[in-house]
């Protein structure tokens, strides 16, 4: 059986690491993440709870490589970026910057009469002139 060459990736913000290793063909995701030893550099790995894919593209570990191949073990999200979203848009919305009943950007002009009716609503009375002809 002849051997193929892969490379198993993994990053933190602050190390990233990139290993090229022989393995034999028909050799799957877990074997060879297992094969790389990335998980002495990198402890918090954990092959249950990490996704793992195949340049780019999710896959499982039972997965078989092919020559060139490209792993890639992602780390668990944060945050859930459609909660990340849905805050960005309502602080938005209490910035002026989106429209409060759409949510789409305000219109310049709304949000400049916004801006004029609360300056003028503050404790100032409003004075009016009269021109006499």
């Amino acid at each position: 059986m002849s051997n193929i060459q892969i490379e198993v990736v993994y990053g933190t913000p602050e190390q990233q690491l990139i290993l090229v290793i022989d393995v034999p063909a028909e050799t799957c995701v877990e074997d060879a993440i297992k094969a790389s030893d990335i998980i002495q550099h990198f402890p918090e790995i954990d092959l249950s709870i990490n996704k793992v894919g195949v340049w780019n593209r999710t896959c499982k570990l039972t997965d078989t490589l092919k020559n060139g191949d490209r792993i890639e073990v992602y780390r668990p999200l944060i945050a859930d970026p459609k909660e990340v979203r849905r805050q960005r848009a309502e602080r938005a919305k209490e910035e002026g910057r989106a429209d409060k009943v759409t949510g789409g950007r305000a219109r310049r002009a709304n949000r400049e009469s916004a801006e004029n009716t609360e300056a003028h609503s503050a404790d100032k009375p409003v004075s009016a002139k009269t021109i006499d002809k």
